[in-house]
Formats: C-alpha cells, sequence, structure tokens
C-alpha cells in the first residue's frame, strides 16, 4: 500500500506583548480609524519583545508541539526552519533549533527564507524527503519577528504585521484519504523590490546612510534598513495572479472548487483576500480569516489559519483544504491538503 505523507498536527506560539491598531491613533493624528482597521482586517498584533529571537519562540513553539502530542522527539528525520530572522549568516538556524531541542545527531535541518510563501514551500520539500528519502516524520518550524524591521512611523506596514511562530508535524500514513496533493509553485524574481529590506546583506552592506528617514508617496516613513512595501503593486499582484493560481492547483489535483471544503490562503490583508474570493466565485463560509488578532506574520499565517479551522471545526477527518501562499520574492505555492 502506498504511504502518503500528511499534516498530524500543529501548534503555534503568540508573544505576550500586544498592540491594538486602534490605539496607532495618539501616534498618526487623523490617520487611523474603524473604516481603516475593518479594510485591513486586523485590529491587534503581537510583537516580541525583551530580546526574544525567532529562533527562540521556533524553539518554544516545537516544545509545545512535544507536549501537546506527546511525540517522541528521537523518531524526527528533519527539521526545516522557515524565517525571515536568522541567529547568524552562518551556521544555519535550524542546526542552533535542532541543538535547543535536544534532537539526535541524525536529523538533516534545513533553512528557508521565503517570505509569505514560505509554509507551502517547507510543505513542498518535506513531501518531496519523505516520499524519496524515506524518511517518517519532519518537523517544520516557521518563526518570523518581522515587527523588528518595521519602522514605527510606517503606518501602512506597523498596521499589517505581527510576531508569531508555527509548529508542523508531517508523519507518514497509508490511508488513502489523507495525504498533501499536488503543488503548484513559482517565482517572478523581476518584481523582488515590491516588498524589500535593502540594506544589511551582500548587495547593500549597512552603512550610516542606511538608517536615514524617507517618505514614499502616501507619506510613510521608512529607511533602507527596514521594510518597504509596495502596498498598491503587491495588491495587484495578488489580485491578478492569485485566482490564476488557485485555479491551477484545482485543476493539477483533478479538483473543483466545489470540491474544496476550505480555502486558507495567506493572510496578506482582508481586502486583497476579499477580492480574490469575490474574482473566484466562492462563498464567504468557505473562505477563511484569522489576521484579526495576529495581523501578517508571514510564514506564520497558514498555519495558525489552520489550527483555528480545526478548532472551530471547520477543518475536520476528510476535509480538503487548499492552501495558497504568496508575497517576497515575488513567490508563490499552493497544494491541497486532505486531513
Amino acid at each position: 500500500m502506498k504511504s502518503n505523507a500528511y499534516i498530524s498536527h500543529i501548534s503555534y506560539f503568540l508573544p505576550d506583548h500586544v498592540e491594538k491598531n486602534i490605539d496607532l491613533q495618539n501616534e498618526f493624528p487623523g490617520k487611523v480609524d474603524i473604516d481603516l482597521i475593518e479594510k485591513l482586517g486586523v485590529t491587534s498584533r503581537h510583537i516580541a519583545t525583551n530580546g526574544l529571537r525567532a529562533s527562540d519562540m521556533g524553539v518554544i513553539v516545537a516544545e509545545q508541539l512535544f507536549t501537546e502530542t506527546g511525540f517522541d522527539r528521537s523518531q524526527l528525520d528533519a527539521l526545516i526552519y522557515c524565517s525571515l530572522n536568522h541567529d547568524y549568516i552562518t551556521p544555519a538556524t535550524s542546526c542552533l533549533v535542532q541543538k535547543e531541542l535536544g534532537l539526535g545527531h541524525n536529523i538533516a535541518t534545513f533553512d528557508l527564507n521565503h517570505g509569505c510563501s514560505g509554509y507551502v514551500y517547507c510543505l513542498a520539500l518535506a513531501k518531496s524527503i519523505m516520499h524519496t528519502l524515506n524518511m517518517k516524520n519532519v518537523l517544520i518550524i516557521t518563526s518570523t519577528v518581522p515587527t523588528k524591521y518595521v519602522h514605527p512611523k510606517n503606518l501602512s506596514i506597523r498596521l499589517l504585521f505581527g510576531d508569531a511562530s508555527s509548529a508542523t508535524l508531517l508523519s507518514m500514513t497509508e490511508e488513502n484519504s489523507s495525504g498533501i496533493g499536488e503543488f503548484i509553485l513559482g517565482t517572478d524574481g523581476s518584481g523582488y523590490k515590491k516588498i524589500i529590506i535593502r540594506d544589511g546583506m551582500d548587495a547593500n552592506p549597512l552603512t550610516i546612510a542606511s538608517f536615514e528617514e524617507r517618505t514614499d508617496q502616501f507619506g510613510n516613513i521608512y529607511t533602507d534598513s527596514s521594510i518597504d512595501m509596495d502596498g498598491p503593486g503587491t495588491f495587484f499582484f495578488i489580485i491578478r495572479k492569485i485566482p490564476k493560481i488557485i485555479e491551477e492547483t484545482l485543476e493539477k489535483n483533478n479538483l473543483s472548487k466545489d470540491d474544496i471544503d476550505l480555502y486558507v490562503l495567506h493572510q496578506a490583508n482582508y481586502m486583497a483576500l476579499e477580492k480574490v474570493r469575490e474574482k473566484l466565485g466562492i462563498a464567504s463560509e468557505r473562505f477563511f480569516y484569522s489576521m484579526a488578532t495576529t495581523g501578517n506574520t508571514i510564514q506564520s499565517t497558514i498555519p495558525i489559519a489552520i489550527k483555528e479551522a480545526m478548532e472551530q471545526g471547520k477543518i475536520m477527518k476528510g476535509s480538503k483544504v487548499l492552501i495558497a501562499g504568496f508575497g517576497t520574492g515575488i513567490s508563490w505555492g499552493a497544494t491541497v491538503l486532505t486531513f
């Protein structure tokens, strides 16, 4: 009987400190109101404080998963760590997380730097190595602290991004009804400037000029060492490209839109996802939103949304869930999960 890779458990972690978007009215008089917050779909976000690193949150959420499941960590064959934040240029942060978790020395470790498409890329990599290298259990950790790179005067970005981590345990099953479907993956590097931190690596090392404040056409302040996002360009990329990706994913998996019980997309912002849903003609109850109290947590939005949907009874045994991630790169990925 053919074995399939499937998601056996998801955990997520949110830092304690919470920033409410409505409270930003004091910092940005006349620019923040209920209408704007509702359009974005984010009322509050969690912020990592007191030097809490992304790798720290990755360790915390992995330990949380082990506690919740009772899974024997010695049975892990591989660890995939996906983040924008890395402890060092070298070594890979996954090596440090392996050490902190006390995992065995016979484990493969990978670092992925993909942003909002990262979780889907992790699943594709995990499924591939499990089927080709005969691995039984793979742990995916997504953990990013984007707020570290958000300029406090950049309102358009500050209203959206929050910090979080997630842990996903993939195992093998002989149940033909469960598993991870076929993938659509893609990249258009010509759009790399749409979401970018310009300075800090080999292309543009940090200098004094990296911290000089600049103002974009919408009045948002940023520096070359902080996140700069072409909001309108990113919005139009989403509504133009993502419906096509979803249709391609359905076709590749021999499914129709009605075969999918729930659509879980990267939680970029409410306006963009609503445009995608309307363009596809999918009922709102089959589109899942989970950004209200977490915001855009980059790689972690999809696993957090899946976990919340499970807790709300919207994903059950036998459910087919189409997931799609898209963003920095520009890159994208989608697949169908059967639970």
